[in-house]
């Protein structure tokens, strides 16, 4: 054991027993943030304008501070870039986290020095948990890819500015910078495809035993590894144990990755959001995910049916109950008050409370009133694709509604790395699967207004080469798994048919 492994072990096991401690005081602590959260709110000029002098109760926040998004705080975020002080938040914000938005494009969020060891600390307990639990110092001896965006940083107001992922580069600890890959000036590089072939070419030779990045991107990396070696990932790398994923659901994609490396290994799923680090796989034993409910953040849930009522239902984390889709809304000491992520979230434990994330608000089929969400789709295709040997690269889901007398139905563009043999009863089962998952797509089908989904198959490197012609090839972009209307779904097929540039 070397020096980074002896020093690890007793660390782990203080945080880890830290974290036990803290999810049991959850609501103690969230009640404690809510207070601290109004009393220094409330000397900035959000907190002025909704008077928080007057908020004594949740029930008062609620009255006074509505649920907003991006497109209902610009106004604030645009004081901050003029250099105003006690904005959203004291003083100023130590950076501003460039994330993309749907309709308001590029979004600024702040991260204050108060807010930054919520980002920073999360991504360390989660590791320290999994040492603790599994008794893996190992990994720690080897390379470890932190897979970031550009960490050059530009200045708004004299504010860093930059991707969180970049943001968070420049707070790896001294001690892991060693251990770190790709080098910085790789992770500089904006072609994605080049600093892919980059990060492949520093790190093949290389003892990695810890690998972290949204699935997705994984793929590619280790695609691009095995074209080049012609050996499976256990290969190249036989002291890989542990990989660390999130963004989008690991499920979908698990089969493949781990028939590119060659075997099963520890997994340890992570929640960030440019807005926060919202919760952690903390122990490998359990579902779920760990709300961070003591790191600076202040949680509320919104009914998923209720989100877009003028005045929804707003619960804290006392309220919630088990396996109900709920909107999550976020408070938090970087300034967002009342904030929808847009994301949904299920809880499958309430001791301690540990969430899945279920889908996003915007990314459901709900053409005939079914209201179809993420976590249905991925499930009844993951079902299926085990029965029927089936291996899933990418999918996304459409309505399409026919002209006419013909039938409407769910459209599913899917790229397989390994397809059924037979189509036709593999769709019925995927069919069959989401009527078990969604009584209204089940009413439909069977009440006659709806026939079964349809397939169509997606050429190999077909969503790959389409995120590329757009601009989002790589990084944190990902695929949407549903639309509520044809734009992606006939985008994606005007292009596979049409020839390639």
């Amino acid at each position: 054991m070397n020096l980074k492994s002896l020093l690890a072990k007793p660390f782990a096991s203080y945080i880890h027993k830290k974290i036990i401690k803290e999810s049991h005081t959850a609501l103690q602590d969230q009640e404690a943030i809510f207070k601290n959260l109004l009393k220094v709110g409330g000397n900035t000029v959000f907190g002025k304008d909704h008077h928080f002098e007057n908020i004594h109760s949740h029930s008062d926040f609620t009255k006074a501070v509505p649920i907003r998004d991006y497109e209902q705080i610009k106004d604030y975020i645009a004081l901050i870039k003029e250099g105003k002080h006690n904005v959203l938040w004291k003083g100023k914000p130590i950076y501003l986290a460039k994330t993309s938005g749907t309709t308001s494009g590029v979004k600024y969020i702040p991260i204050t020095k108060d807010s930054i060891p919520n980002h920073i600390d999360t991504a360390r307990n989660a590791l320290l948990c999994y040492m603790a639990e599994t008794g893996n110092h190992a990994f720690v001896k080897g390379k470890m890819i932190f897979l970031s965006g550009s960490p050059e940083l530009e200045r708004i107001a004299d504010i860093p500015t930059g991707r969180l992922s970049g943001i968070v580069n420049h707070h790896i600890p001294k001690y892991l910078r060693t251990n770190q890959l790709p080098s910085y000036t790789t992770n500089c590089i904006d072609d994605w495809e080049t600093k892919l072939d980059a990060i492949v070419g520093e790190t093949i030779n290389q003892d990695m035993t810890l690998i972290s990045g949204i699935p997705p991107w994984m793929q590619m990396y280790f695609d691009r590894l095995v074209e080049r070696s012609g050996k499976k990932i256990s290969e190249l790398f036989p002291n890989f144990s542990v990989m660390v994923q999130g963004g989008v659901n690991f499920e979908p994609y698990k089969a493949k990755l781990f028939e590119s490396i060659g075997k099963q290994l520890d997994v340890i799923e992570l929640y960030p959001a440019s807005e926060g680090f919202l919760a952690f796989q903390d122990t490998q034993k359990a579902p779920g995910l760990l709300l961070n409910t003591n790191s600076g953040i202040f949680f509320e849930f919104v009914p998923a049916a209720e989100i877009f009522n003028e005045q929804p239902t707003r619960l804290t984390l006392k309220d919630v109950q088990l396996g109900e889709n709920y909107a999550l809304i976020i408070n938090s000491n970087a300034g967002l008050w009342g904030y929808n992520i847009g994301d949904t979230v299920k809880f499958v434990s309430l001791n301690p409370y540990r969430i899945v994330v279920s889908g996003r608000i915007k990314h459901f089929i709900s053409a005939f009133g079914e209201h179809v969400i993420g976590e249905e789709v991925e499930s009844a295709l993951l079902s299926a694709s085990k029965q029927f040997g089936v291996s899933v690269t990418e999918f996304t889901v459409a309505p399409l509604i026919q002209q006419g007398n013909g039938k409407s139905y769910h459209e599913w563009l899917i790229e397989f790395e390994t397809p059924p043999t037979d189509m036709q009863a593999f769709s019925l089962a995927v069919d069959t699967n989401l009527r078990a998952k969604n009584v209204y797509y089940d009413d439909l089908i069977g009440g006659n207004i709806l026939q079964t989904l349809q397939i169509v198959p997606i050429r190999k490197q077909g969503f790959i080469d389409y995120m590329k012609h757009i601009g989002k090839l790589g990084g944190q972009n990902k695929v949407p798994r549903l639309s509520n209307d044809r734009q992606l779904a006939d985008d994606l097929k005007t292009f596979l048919t049409a020839s390639l540039p």
